[in-house]
């Protein structure tokens, strides 16, 4: 409902603030907007904007700032968008292309986005379960306890240790690997613990002895991993940020990063987003990111969706720049993935 001009300075406080980090007064706003009004007009813009709940005054300042409503406006109408170089895109695919396997490329992508914004980098690691399996093998540690190496075809590889109700002799092992390699190769974990219901029934009906120990030890060795996995790069860039100096504050924020499970449950909601998603604030549903933004993107391969990556700051950050690296990091990312799993 705002006129031209109450658009033009509530856009010009926002990026003044941003660039500064101190309350606008009407007198910088004037310098700032470019606009040929008097101290009185832009005071009066100024009360009229703040009576809307977009920008308010702090006690120890006769300026204004932008409230959580007034840069949800600014994002969402108001913002122009300044897309990355040529050559900063053409660096970033150097870094997230040198990984050679899954966990390496999210790695560097949560660094990345560190490193770009000077924020946090947060990338959520897609289940196992996501990803087909390429081979097993198995390592004895005692009589009825097993070292599984699991290899997948994302050049991932997994170590599970499992408990067996008898023992197995190495060439027993052996046999079974080769059994389960010809059998289930190729597949993903789901895939494969859906299959095995279906044979570890037709096994007990069998006197295939090697079948029904392989589908048992299977079905041990292929459990589907249930909690989701947040990598987190540059945690310590937020002490640097004057709005998250409060001690406890930041207290509240480190602890929500080392729990991490409330931080993936967020993620995991733009998950099915159509591109960029942002939370302003308490937009986030999540106390300790109550003066945060999270700026976040999904990421993929093969045409799936895998994960979120995404960064979080605080609101006063340079959105025109920020939500275009975010953008950008999820597309190499993803075209980093197909090429590892391809």
């Amino acid at each position: 409902m705002l006129d031209h001009r109450a658009r033009h300075l509530l856009r010009a406080l926002i990026g003044q603030y941003i660039q500064d980090g101190e309350p606008v007064g009407s007198r910088t706003l004037a310098r700032a907007s470019g606009l040929d009004l008097s101290p009185a007009t832009i005071r009066n813009v100024l009360s009229d904007l703040e009576e809307l709940g977009l920008i308010r005054a702090p006690h120890t300042s006769a300026g204004r700032i932008p409230t959580a409503q007034g840069y949800r406006l600014f994002v969402d109408a108001l913002l122009e968008l300044k897309p990355p170089s040529h050559d900063e895109v053409e660096h970033w695919q150097h870094n997230l292309h040198s990984g050679q396997s899954t966990q390496d490329v999210l790695q560097q992508a949560s660094s990345v986005l560190s490193q770009l914004t000077h924020f946090v980098g947060v990338v959520t690691v897609p289940k196992r379960s996501q990803f087909a399996f390429r081979q097993i093998d198995f390592v004895r540690l005692a009589p009825n306890r097993l070292l599984v190496i699991l290899v997948f075809t994302d050049n991932e590889v997994q170590n599970r240790v499992i408990e067996l109700p008898r023992a197995y002799t190495p060439s027993e092992l052996e046999e079974i690997a080769n059994f389960l390699n010809a059998n289930y190769a190729g597949r993903s974990l789901d895939e494969i613990r859906t299959r095995l219901v279906g044979d570890l029934q037709a096994a007990k009906d069998s006197i295939d002895r090697l079948m029904r120990s392989a589908i048992e030890i299977a079905d041990a060795s292929f459990r589907v991993d249930t909690e989701a996995e947040m990598l987190l790069a540059g945690a310590t860039n937020l002490m640097a940020q004057p709005e998250l100096a409060d001690l406890e504050r930041l207290r509240e924020l480190f602890e929500a990063f080392q729990q991490k499970r409330e931080l993936v449950r967020l993620m995991e909601q733009c998950i099915h987003a159509d591109g960029v998603r942002l939370f302003i604030g308490e937009e986030s549903g999540f106390a300790p990111l109550g003066q945060c933004s999270v700026i976040t993107a999904p990421y993929g391969a093969a045409g799936k969706v895998l994960g979120v990556l995404g960064v979080i700051g605080p609101t006063r950050m340079a959105y025109d720049r920020v939500i275009p690296v975010v953008q950008t990091t999820a597309q190499i990312l993803s075209q980093s993935l197909s090429r590892i799993s391809g």
